[in-house]
């Protein structure tokens, strides 16, 4: 197949996505374009002297070519043109019509490649990009288009201010969508009933190889370990129940690994003795971390941003093969036989107890096995599926 994707993510943001992930395993057997989204008006008013904006800004003026090829059946396309920021129109009907010209004018560069490539009859594949793309379906007239719900995007103002109007067109537009939660897909769902759970693809490697040495920070603090790896934002993990684990049982050590937002550095937290701060550390480290720990811990929050997005994080501890107790969430139900779940400050209490009581090598090794079926692969094996059951009931 020939596969176009656009999304959120631009291919030279150091950061990885589940969008470019996705696309090098569409590339073992498909084409594929991988296109970064336009440059806007404001980007380069702001950032004119960024690699990146000035990149872009030589490929708007013929300085150099906007497609590279990255590898065997995949390309990525910086588009010559530049659109308005408009995200900042408060009338709905006024930001409708900038946001079609814009989807033209990115759409008009999209189809210019697509020619270059000599794509034909390809498959339009969207990773929650729903300004941007919203007129794509229409505009470029693919074979299939697809909408990626990966984040509940809605739960961010700057998303919510014209997409819980454009959203939910844009899912029902959509010849089908795909999921990576089942919260997500059941939102989804709500729009479009050609809605699929295709679950989370992990690069989870250096976790099944995690080291069996210690890191020298955390030889000298006292077992049992209670540990959690992540960036520690107090919009997404609870303090108070943090708070209530550390006093309830003096005993344990919380060791939390990761950069703290401004409500966590000037929390309460930091006043007592055995809840220990490790900071940010490299991610070839945090195997290392997790295997140090007897229990790991997920103490998200439940609010709109956390609801519905897959935890990563799980089955990274889970490919250590760790006991891991976390809040129960509709996305959480597709660990509830390898993780224990709890829904009150007394249930963490009790199943960390319960986690450190029955650990065993068995458990170890189902934890581990379960990890390693969340793969990339088998993600794309079901986008591959949902595509064979839509077009073969069309």
């Amino acid at each position: 197949m020939d596969i176009v994707i656009t999304g959120q993510q631009a291919w030279d943001v150091e950061i990885g996505s589940n969008c470019k992930n996705i696309a090098l395993e569409f590339a073992k057997k498909n084409r594929v374009l991988y296109v970064n989204s336009p440059l806007d008006r404001i980007s380069l008013m702001s950032n004119r002297n960024d690699l990146k904006v000035t990149k872009r800004l030589d490929v708007i003026k013929k300085r150099r070519p906007g497609l590279e090829k990255i590898q065997e059946n995949l390309w990525v396309l910086y588009p010559d043109s530049i659109i308005e920021s408009i995200n900042w129109l408060s009338f709905d009907w006024v930001f409708n019509i900038f946001n079609k010209w814009n989807n033209r004018v990115f759409a008009t560069s999209i189809a210019e490649a697509t020619v270059e490539l000599g794509f034909k009859n390809y498959i339009h594949f969207n990773d929650n990009d729903m300004f941007r793309s919203f007129y794509m379906k229409e505009y470029l007239k693919p074979r299939l288009s697809i909408y990626y719900s990966r984040d509940f995007m809605l739960a961010v103002d700057y998303w919510k201010k014209h997409g819980a109007e454009l959203e939910p067109k844009l899912i029902a537009k959509s010849d089908f969508c795909v999921a990576n939660s089942t919260y997500l897909a059941d939102y989804c769902k709500k729009y479009n009933s050609k809605s699929f759970y295709i679950g989370q693809g992990c690069d989870l490697e250096i976790f099944m190889n995690a080291s069996d040495e210690e890191p020298e920070d955390i030889r000298s603090i006292n077992g049992p370990r209670i540990g959690y790896v992540g960036a520690l934002q107090n919009l997404r993990l609870d303090m108070n129940l943090l708070h209530f684990i550390a006093t309830s049982r003096p005993h344990w050590s919380i060791v939390l690994v990761g950069p703290e937002d401004d409500e966590f550095k000037k929390s309460s937290l930091h006043q007592l003795l055995n809840v220990i701060f490790l900071g940010s550390k490299d991610t070839s480290e945090l195997p290392a971390y997790i295997k140090s720990f007897d229990v790991c811990l997920n103490p998200q929050l439940l609010n709109e941003v956390t609801i519905g997005n897959y935890p990563r994080k799980i089955d990274e501890y889970l490919a250590v093969g760790k006991p891991v107790v976390a809040t129960k969430t509709d996305a959480m139900g597709v660990f509830a036989d390898y993780v224990y779940l709890g829904e009150t400050q007394s249930d963490y209490i009790r199943l960390i107890e319960l986690a450190l009581n029955e650990n065993s090598s068995e458990k170890v090794n189902a934890r581990r096995r379960f990890a390693s079926s969340h793969t990339w692969e088998n993600s794309v094996k079901e986008i591959y599926n949902a595509i064979n059951a839509v077009e073969n009931h069309s």
